[in-house]
């Protein structure tokens, strides 16, 4: 089913003005019998259905990259990037609102990052995060983690996990392994999009569902202003995450990826192979560096500007006009 399921959202990525997939995650492969009697998944009904709803909201119905002259509004394969002031959120919500939505938020907090961090994520994330829908909130957590006393706000449920450890392993790879785990097993059958974030973050104001797509990246706050020449990529061509020079188009921050299960297991799974790839060929590289290989050979549907995980020690330069989400420093503790 996950193979049928990416040839759909594959498929759709050819789709001219494409704005927003809303009901592809609950639409399940449609059984047909081939001519052996035997069933077969066809992704021929969920597509046909993914595509009435763009037809529905076309991204010109919300999105007016005009408004923000000043930064970046379009890639160059036409993935609108998000920032306050190209979006009209009452469009969006009244198309939204009728969508019986569910949105799931895996959280990955262990060690100082849960003791430090989490209970004042929850609380932002309470307040600011998709506000007015249903969410889950998949928390995350080692077996030492002492749980802060967490209340659900209105549409909201939390479900905890034990992240299963290994010393051996980097916190990212222990996070994206159990998240592999708990999308196949469950998640995928309870949210129509997901989004994973660590929890050295706390929400300053609405991160709503004009963040909704098939694949979405979020711009790294400090490597944005940069010259592309300068971007950390990979560049050991025989590593899985090499991305030679005078290639690339922008740097993702690796604390953020969204889209629909479907598409998160994809990356995870490519995440997953390069690192086995590369450690067979005595190589090691990062996260973020995966992560930034897998956008650049599989482009998002939309990018989120750095005002949706903006960096607290880093001065905020004009064309922030209002932070959504901000990585914590001790600054952000006081807040």
């Amino acid at each position: 089913m996950h193979l049928w399921g990416q040839q759909v959202v594959d498929g759709l990525r050819g789709v001219p003005n494409v704005g927003l997939h809303c009901t592809q995650l609950r639409v399940k492969a449609t059984l047909v019998v081939n001519e052996g009697g035997e069933p077969m998944p066809s992704p021929f009904t969920a597509s046909k259905l993914v595509l009435r709803d763009e037809v529905e909201l076309r991204l010109s119905d919300w999105f007016n990259p005009r408004k923000r002259p000043d930064v970046v509004t379009t890639t160059d394969w036409l993935a609108p990037v998000i920032w306050e002031g190209t979006f009209n959120r009452r469009v969006l919500e009244e198309y939204y609102r009728g969508q019986d939505l569910t949105i799931g938020l895996a959280v990955l907090a262990t060690g100082r990052i849960a003791d430090q961090y989490l209970e004042l994520f929850m609380q932002s994330a309470n307040k600011h995060f998709m506000t007015g829908y249903r969410v889950i909130f998949y928390i995350m957590v080692d077996a030492m983690c002492q749980l802060p006393n967490l209340e659900p706000g209105p549409l909201q449920t939390f479900q905890v996990f034990t992240i299963r450890e290994d010393s051996r392993e980097d916190f990212h790879l222990m996070h994206m392994k159990n998240l592999a785990s708990h999308i196949l097993g469950h998640i995928q059958d309870e949210v129509d999009f997901l989004f994973s974030m660590t929890a050295n973050r706390v929400f300053q104001n609405d991160f709503g569902v004009e963040t909704l797509g098939t694949s979405v990246a979020q711009l790294h706050a400090w490597w944005y202003f940069k010259d592309i020449k300068d971007f950390p990529y990979e560049r050991r061509f025989r590593s899985a995450a090499c991305i030679l020079l005078g290639e690339g188009d922008f740097y993702y921050d690796g604390s953020v990826v969204g889209g629909t299960p479907l598409e998160i297991l994809d990356f995870i799974q490519e995440y997953l192979e390069g690192m086995i790839h590369d450690k067979e060929n005595g190589l090691n590289s990062t996260y973020e560096r995966y992560l930034n290989k897998y956008f650049f050979t599989h482009k998002p549907t939309k990018l989120l500007s750095p005002e949706y995980s903006w960096d607290t020690a880093l001065q905020l330069p004009a064309q922030i006009w209002l932070v959504k989400a901000a990585q914590c420093s001790h600054m952000c503790l006081h807040t």
